[in-house]
């Protein structure tokens, strides 16, 4: 990708996204490259017919390169690890569609998959593409009632699960939060189709439950892919609402491929011969879909599949795997980059780090001192300060793909900006009337124009899809962040718009506030959120960890901290930035995807009775907090 691709695009958008579709391959070509006709409701392609699966898998095979890896599969037990040829996955793939349609599922069918990381979970992802059956993934840490509202709400026939998967070196079970679900879901689902991952004992209802070595060992390696509509329906994801039951987001096929492929090809440099990808991100989130399943396969990348955790059997075992596998390009989030912080320069100096070439951040906006650590400690920086381009993207569930990102080689970066919209993508940060900022100012981000892999609707319910969205300003998506344009019109992502702190009449970011704080050498992370205040309308309220190499730090120690850390946001952004209160806490309300819930925090900050703490990854954490928290008022 070149400086060249952005005038191309300008001149052309429908022309360019055309010329982007060009590097899959279609049965019937497209008639029109968008209708936007009934705003906002778009369809890409239409007319043409595609398969997902096949664009994945097949026509690496058929192009002679069936002998090159596609999954190199690192499982939680060090020793337990398979190479994975686009042959056998086609192999593979194939028996799961037999098998899927042996049981029931035909075109349109749903199905819920409910699997840890291993490599079941993308084959069956790719098997309901190539049949054209919607796939909803959910994360394996959810509940069994998270998951009934999932199967209920988007009618899934079949769920795929296994006994449990590995965490932290014990097994896991998932078989009983799927039978709590299937029980729910009131007779809905015809058939549980059953990995066996960890040999745990499960209960077992033979008129529904199915091994997966029964029913897909024993399938034909051969299937004949089906064409579907571009617009076809790909998969639902759910994604939280702030208020009602989670929003069931549409992505249909041939848009979603477009955009996923190419933005993966073009923001992480991708040279599909030589590259050996790894996005840390789990199947169950969107950025395991597109950059983990659908565009790397789609580019015929190699790429890791890794079903632990960062820090079991050991902190270092991610650059373990880095090394082993001699990975050049790495995707993973700002909290985990943050972790490592705490944990220290010294784990990953102890391997062997080289091969990287290109570093990626995705889930929120990774603050300038993470960026630079990143950069120097992973990147390979520390020796010359030079150190492999980081690549901050800026999307989400809604958007499918990379909308805002530099672009290694062609864009010069800054640490914190995720800098400029891709080639074919117009975004703008606008003001309250949704006018253009000048250059130097904040507002709210937005999207201009329609792109490939945009969600259709929520499924069900087109007009919380319109209410949601594109109510805002007319013919305009909004999904809720805050940005700013620097002078030389780079845009600075702030985060969640009600993450904006109104202070005495100042609109502050938690976002530039959480960077002050972690950029004090004590402070591995923060979390920054806005308490009501009778005198300032709202007060900075932070919560902060401290980075391992502060030491144990009594009470006293503590105090001298919290002062410190005040005057240190004070000096970093100005006097109005100041927290009105600092607080040491051992851990930060996480969900399982890795964000932090502020609004747990706020009702800390305002003495209210905690809310739901259901979907943290560890409830404990709010007792800990409210137990051990030290706080700072002046």
């Amino acid at each position: 990708m070149t400086e060249e691709a952005y005038a191309r695009a300008e001149a052309d958008r429908e022309g360019f996204w055309a010329e982007q579709a060009e590097r899959l391959d279609w049965g019937r070509k497209w008639d029109r490259v968008l209708d936007w006709d009934n705003p906002p409701f778009a369809k890409w392609f239409s007319g043409g017919t595609i398969n997902a699966a096949v664009n994945c898998v097949d026509r690496h095979v058929q192009a002679g390169r069936g002998d090159k890896v596609a999954i190199h599969w690192v499982g939680e037990p060090v020793d337990d690890t398979r190479d994975i040829t686009y042959a056998q996955l086609q192999d593979e793939v194939n028996r799961a569609a037999n098998a899927l349609t042996e049981l029931g599922v035909a075109k349109g069918d749903r199905v819920a998959i409910y699997l840890p990381m291993i490599p079941e979970a993308v084959i069956t992802m790719l098997a309901c593409a190539r049949l054209g059956a919607p796939h909803t993934v959910v994360f394996g840490g959810f509940s069994a009632d998270a998951l009934a509202s999932r199967i209920v709400d988007c009618g899934a026939k079949v769920v795929v699960t296994a006994d449990g998967g590995y965490r932290r070196g014990a097994p896991s079970a998932l078989k009983p939060a799927v039978d709590d679900a299937v029980a729910k879901a009131d007779g809905l689902v015809e058939h549980v189709l059953v990995v066996r991952r960890t040999g745990q004992d499960v209960a077992w209802n033979e008129s529904v439950d199915k091994w997966w070595h029964d029913v897909v060992d024993a399938q034909s390696n051969e299937h004949v892919a089906e064409l579907h509509d571009a617009e076809h329906p790909l998969y639902v994801m759910y994604t939280s609402g702030t208020t009602g039951k989670p929003k069931g987001i549409l992505h249909t096929t041939g848009g979603y491929l477009v955009g996923t492929s190419y933005s993966h090809w073009a923001v992480f440099d991708l040279k599909a011969d030589t590259d050996v990808y790894w996005c840390t991100a789990d199947i169950g989130w969107v950025t395991g879909h597109s950059y983990l399943v659908y565009g790397p396969l789609a580019n015929g990348a190699t790429q890791v599949l890794y079903e632990g955790t960062p820090d079991s059997p050991h902190k270092g075992r991610w650059w373990e795997i880095i090394e082993k596998y001699g990975v050049t390009i790495f995707y993973t989030a700002p909290t985990a980059i943050r972790t490592f912080m705490k944990w220290g320069r010294d784990i990953p100096a102890g391997f062997d780090l080289s091969s990287i070439r290109v570093l990626g951040s995705v889930g929120e906006p990774i603050n300038p001192e993470a960026y630079v650590w990143y950069k120097e400690n992973i990147g390979g920086g520390a020796g010359d300060g030079a150190g492999a381009p980081v690549v901050d993207t800026w999307w989400q569930t809604e958007t499918g793909q990379i909308l805002i990102s530099p672009l290694p080689g062609v864009t010069e970066a800054k640490p914190g900006s995720a800098m400029r919209a891709l080639p074919g993508i117009v975004a703008d940060v606008v003001n309250d009337e949704g006018e253009s900022v000048p250059d130097g100012s904040g507002g709210y981000l937005i999207i201009r124009e329609p792109w490939p892999a945009m969600l259709r609707t929520v499924w069900g319910d087109d007009q919380r899809f319109k209410d949601t969205y594109w109510s805002r300003w007319p013919g305009v998506y909004f999904a809720g962040d805050g940005a700013k344009k620097d002078e030389d019109g780079d845009i600075w992502v702030l985060g969640r718009v009600d993450d904006v702190m109104n202070v005495s009449g100042h609109r502050l970011s938690t976002t530039e506030i959480e960077s002050a704080l972690v950029s004090h050498p004590k402070v591995a992370e923060a979390a920054v959120v806005g308490a009501t205040d009778d005198t300032t309308g709202q007060a900075v309220c932070a919560f902060v960890i401290l980075r391992d190499s502060a030491g144990d730090e009594d009470a006293a120690d503590n105090a001298d901290i919290v002062t410190d850390l005040r005057n240190h946001v004070a000096k970093e952004i100005g006097a109005i930035a100041k927290p009105r209160q600092v607080m040491v806490v051992p851990e930060l309300p996480k969900t399982r995807s890795g964000k932090i819930m502020r609004r747990l925090l706020r009702d800390v900050a305002e003495n209210r009775e905690i809310g739901d703490v259901t979907t943290l990854a560890d409830s404990s954490v709010m007792n800990l907090i409210q137990t051990g928290m030290n706080t700072s008022d002046d």
